[in-house]
């Protein structure tokens, strides 16, 4: 017999969504209560949460834990909403382990792929082309992909279809490019063809290319795949956790990426190829294959099933565009500020990243060829060489110090959100806390096991004594900045960064330009964190929500994933063609000392970072523990705060 609870508490009780019918199998139950009359109503950060960790609960004679083992006098405090436990900080890092292998797709093909494009023949005017594919194809596969995962009603999860094949589909393209010349002169060669003539040159530029496109696409649909996917499955208050995490992992990829440029892979890995490029294609596919395969098995989605069915309309060509457009006018004025921040913020990091070794490279060969006014163009192509050495030097120093900004700065900015009080311990309703905040007393998951639960139980390791819990509490507590907000801290970093750009009038030696990007990486950090964070949080709110009142947000995380990268990607194509007017104008021969147009083009990125730092103040700033500011009847997004 089920207890029964105080009736003066209990609002409704909502149906057991018992589908052991033709519908499909159990796998959830909900039961919603009030507040109590003593007791106001809680916090909205404290919200409805799915989490894969929760196990079902039976009908027939197994109680809720809710119902069974919470005291009444901790009933109203949810008034209506489960309560989101928290998440231990192995769950975490294996939910955004992931983005990790993809970081070290895009760095291998940032890094090798134009020298390796290069080799086979390509110009570099159409390399610039070629590399523009990037930008365009995550203007409009991103959201696309964001809306079909929105609509999957996949037994398997929204996300992991899109993120299996999506890596899959990566993992393809390159071997394929990595092969291309093994590829095009083996076919070629079969009815006879000169594997040296112009002809096999011109097919094997056109095979790689194709297989470039391929390649962008599929990154970008992996990509958006994961980044919901880590919003879906991280609890409200933990969103900052979860993609600080995320920056943590971008940062180890990061470095591994640059440092391999500094390893003759061939020479210590030859059964992988014997080139650099096939050597990274094969380490790209085994990271990234094993990231996502570890991330999907460990980690279990919502059943999207129970969101009821998709929109029956076909998203053909006008309708998707008109679906975007109107997810994009429906954007909350907090996620709308934070795209516009992106936008100006992403015009300043596009000439940063692009052409910070050229410009560190600039002034390695300054001296040299003042010394040497009539270089060879041999000469001149091996002073360069050594100079591509340096500035990629100055990029390692650049991950690594944006990795260790990414693994301190979470200790110091005030969380934005608490993770709400426990329920009774017996209840086992909360996991361990994330590193990174102060919170519950951790515990580890019980009931039913969802599948894969026994191996999760025993991945995630028991929690700390109370003692010591209390201590590190209290360690991480005092370590916090009282006043640096997230918000605050994003902001600083823009106005850190355009400051380091006008210091590129100063700077004259390759050391300085070294120290410089490693200041950058600082700022860098926060973008890799901030945005995703504040608009995270602001999705999962609104899915709570949603889910609450039974309902369904019609602009979840894909869609608005997608909207952001659009933010981000259009940027780069705007940048560009500045980027191309400047050298236009101030480039001189490659030869001659003294060229400053990158200079010149990463001081324009500087002015658009302080636009960035501008828009960022105009952010509205969560109450910190938790308190979300505003006024109105239930809508969680309203109103502004331009208060720095």
């Amino acid at each position: 017999m089920e207890p029964r609870l105080p009736s003066r508490r209990i609002s409704k009780e909502l149906p057991y969504h018992n589908d052991q019918g033709p519908e499909g199998p159990y796998q959830d139950t909900s039961v919603r209560f009030s507040k109590s009359v003593s007791r106001g109503k809680p916090s909205l950060e404290f919200l409805n949460e799915a989490s894969p960790l929760l196990s079902p609960q039976r009908r027939d004679d197994d109680a809720s834990p809710i119902t069974s083992g919470t005291p009444a006098d901790e009933l109203d405090y949810l008034d209506g909403e489960e309560q989101a436990e928290s998440k231990s900080h192995w769950y975490l890092f294996v939910l955004t382990l992931s983005i990790g292998g993809l970081q070290i797709a895009w760095a291998t093909e940032i890094s090798n792929g134009s020298p390796y494009l290069l080799s086979l023949g390509m110009s570099k005017a159409l390399l610039a082309i070629v590399w523009i594919i990037g930008p365009l194809s995550g203007v409009i596969v991103q959201p696309y992909i964001g809306i079909r995962s929105d609509n999957c009603r996949s037994r398997f999860g929204k996300r992991k279809p899109f993120m299996i094949g999506g890596a899959s589909a990566t993992l393809l393209s390159f071997l394929a490019l990595a092969w291309t010349r093994e590829i095009v002169h083996g076919v070629v060669g079969f009815f006879g063809a000169d594997p040296e003539s112009h002809f096999v040159q011109i097919a094997s530029i056109c095979f790689a290319i194709g297989w470039v496109c391929l390649l962008d696409v599929s990154i970008n649909t992996v990509q958006a795949g994961i980044r919901a996917f880590i919003v879906d499955n991280a609890p409200t208050h933990q969103q900052e956790d979860a993609n600080a995490w995320a920056g943590v992992i971008l940062g180890v990829g990061s470095v591994l990426g640059y440092l391999s440029g500094y390893v003759n892979l061939p020479k210590i890995m030859p059964f992988f190829g014997n080139t650099q490029f096939k050597v990274l294609s094969v380490i790209t596919c085994i990271a990234l294959g094993g990231t996502v395969f570890i991330s999907c098995v460990f980690v279990t989605e919502r059943d999207p099933r129970h969101d009821g069915p998709p929109p029956a309309n076909e998203l053909g060509v006008i309708a998707f565009f008109k679906q975007i457009y109107t997810s994009a006018r429906r954007l909350s004025p907090q996620i709308r500020k934070v795209c516009e921040v992106q936008f100006f913020n992403w015009i300043g990091w596009f000439p940063f990243l692009f052409y910070i070794t050229t410009y560190i490279g600039q002034l390695h060969v300054n001296p040299i060829f003042r010394a040497n006014p009539n270089m060879s163009p041999a000469e001149i192509d091996e002073a360069w060489e050594s100079a591509t050495r340096v500035g990629s030097f100055a990029l390692l120093i650049f991950a690594i110090t944006s990795f260790s900004s990414n693994m301190l700065l979470p200790f110091l900015v005030v969380p934005t959100y608490h993770a709400p009080p426990p329920l009774n311990r017996a209840d086992s309703f909360q996991s361990p806390i994330s590193p990174y905040r102060s919170g519950n007393p951790p515990t580890t998951p019980s009931g039913t096991p969802l599948p894969m639960s026994a191996s999760m139980t025993s991945f995630f390791p028991p929690p700390p004594s109370e003692p010591s819990h209390s201590r590190l509490t209290r360690l991480l507590s005092s370590a916090q900045i009282p006043w640096l907000t997230l918000r605050r801290a994003w902001m600083l970093s823009h106005l850190l960064f355009a400051l380091c750009m006008a210091s590129t009038f100063f700077i004259t030696t390759p050391l300085a330009a070294t120290i410089l990007a490693g200041v950058v990486g600082l700022s860098w950090a926060l973008s890799l964190w901030a945005p995703f964070a504040l608009i995270s949080a602001e999705i999962s709110k609104r899915d709570a929500q949603a889910r609450k009142t039974g309902g369904v947000n019609d602009d979840q995380a894909g869609v608005v994933l997608g909207l952001h990268n659009v933010a981000i990607s259009a940027p780069q194509i705007l940048a560009t063609l500045v980027s191309s007017a400047i050298f236009r104008i101030a480039q001189k021969g490659r030869g001659e000392p003294g060229d400053d147009s990158v200079g010149w083009v990463m001081r324009f990125g500087g002015l658009a970072a302080l636009m960035a730092a501008y828009m960022t103040s105009r952010l509205r700033e969560e109450g910190t523990g938790g308190e979300v500011k505003g006024k109105g009847n239930g809508d969680i997004d309203r109103g502004d705060s331009d208060s720095v």
